[in-house]
């Protein structure tokens, strides 16, 4: 099962304040961990949201609005993608993690990410072999 695990950002990370060495040293250790555990499958800190957009869709119409979002409890600070056994494992992982805002309140949030099954019926053969196409180029 993949799990995207979300930092939610802060008024610091959205200031664009950089994580101290600590914070970097202990990140990395924790990164080092989940790599020879053999269930990292990325992580990126990801720059404010003064430095993003967003495309706002209505119908046919595209809207793009040029960052900074107002709402930081929203935003992303960075992500970790994970592939375990199940949610539990998932958690018992992130439990582990060094704060992410150093010593200030932090939350992440994990997410399971859908797999072609979790689909069903609703993904149509033709679909379903088109996916398969793509996941096997993106292989190479």
């Amino acid at each position: 099962m993949k799990f995207m695990v979300i930092v939610k950002a802060s008024a610091a990370s959205e200031a664009g304040a950089m994580p101290s060495v600590k914070l970097l040293t202990e990140m990395g250790k924790f990164n080092e961990e989940l790599v020879k555990a053999g269930v990292l499958l990325a992580a990126e800190g990801l720059h404010p949201s003064s430095k993003g957009a967003r495309i706002r869709f209505h119908g046919d119409q595209r809207t793009v609005i040029d960052g900074p979002f107002a709402e930081t409890k929203e935003l992303i600070a960075g992500y970790w993608l994970i592939e375990v056994s199940s949610k539990e494992e998932a958690i018992e992982w992130m439990k582990r993690v060094p704060n992410p805002h150093d010593e200030g309140e932090s939350e992440i949030e994990i997410r399971q990410v859908f797999t072609e099954a979790d689909f069903g019926d609703a993904l149509p053969p033709e679909l379903r072999e088109q996916e398969a196409v793509m996941r096997e180029q993106l292989a190479h």
